[in-house]
């Protein structure tokens, strides 16, 4: 994919200084909901970064009053027209929609979530689903599906993964919005800022980030999502196997070495 600053009719992708990605909903007529097309494309953006050295940190930001107000219900209802009552396409957005949550946390770049609105059902599923999330304090979260009739089944993977088992379930059987303080005090997100300062201290963190090594990032974050399915004991072998393969990468014997000298490394991202 080509990451020179371009712009779709629903998504802009900009590809700033030291290899940060910025993706950004733009469907605001939708509330940037997560239709076919959107699901679809952001998938194929996740799958292609994770394969080009040049970006090491992506940001996920909005346009408009919503960060992203989750499935496109027009279009799912829509799909009740069809001889099968909308079965086949409700298969096909829900797989869509698991794949691209997957892809997020498969991503071997770290991924940030920016959020600049109301993230509701699978918008809030979104935020969960990135590995770190900054929100402007006036943000507020919510899976409400159980006010439709439609309970947040899918989103309440991610949700149930972020914060713990009271406070997820609080949320999905009353759909309630909660505030971002709130978000930060259950562990949905990391901080909490006023508007005026959210991108420029989410693009400062991006910073911080892209100057580790990529290698070892990439490393970390595969082994932190794995390690948190298996046994204690399970994850203490599995983890001390990737210690050992990680000292014995360039960049570990660089960075040791450089913090021993006192210079700054330069990693070779290997």
């Amino acid at each position: 994919m080509h990451w020179t600053t371009s712009e779709h009719d629903f998504i802009i992708i900009e590809l700033k200084e030291n290899g940060i990605l910025r993706i950004t909903l733009n469907d605001q007529k939708r509330r940037n909901a997560l239709s076919e097309k959107m699901l679809l494309t952001l998938s194929k953006i996740f799958t292609d970064a994770s394969t080009d050295s040049s970006i090491r940190v992506i940001i996920l930001s909005s346009k408009g009053p919503a960060f992203s107000a989750g499935h496109d219900l027009k279009e799912l209802t829509a799909a009740r027209s069809n001889e099968d009552n909308g079965q086949e396409f409700f298969s096909h957005i829900m797989n869509l929609c698991s794949g691209l949550m997957q892809d997020i946390t498969n991503c071997n770049k770290p991924v940030i979530a920016e959020v600049d609105g109301v993230a509701t059902a699978a918008g809030c599923q979104l935020v969960a689903s990135c590995d770190l999330a900054i929100a402007d304090n006036n943000a507020k979260f919510s899976t409400p599906g159980v006010n439709i009739g439609l309970f947040c089944s899918t989103p309440m993977v991610a949700l149930s993964r972020n914060v713990s088992k009271k406070h997820a379930m609080k949320m999905l059987l009353t759909g309630d919005m909660i505030s971002a303080d709130h978000a930060v005090t259950i562990g949905l997100i990391n901080q909490s800022v006023k508007h005026v300062i959210l991108e420029d201290t989410v693009t400062k963190l991006a910073e911080k980030i892209s100057s580790k090594s990529s290698m070892t990032l990439s490393t970390g974050k595969a082994a932190f999502y794995k390690q948190c399915d298996m046994s204690l004991s399970e994850a203490y072998d599995y983890t001390s196997k990737i210690m050992v393969d990680n000292m014995l990468a360039l960049d570990a014997s660089e960075g040791i070495g450089a913090f021993i000298e006192k210079r700054e490394p330069i990693w070779k991202d290997k």
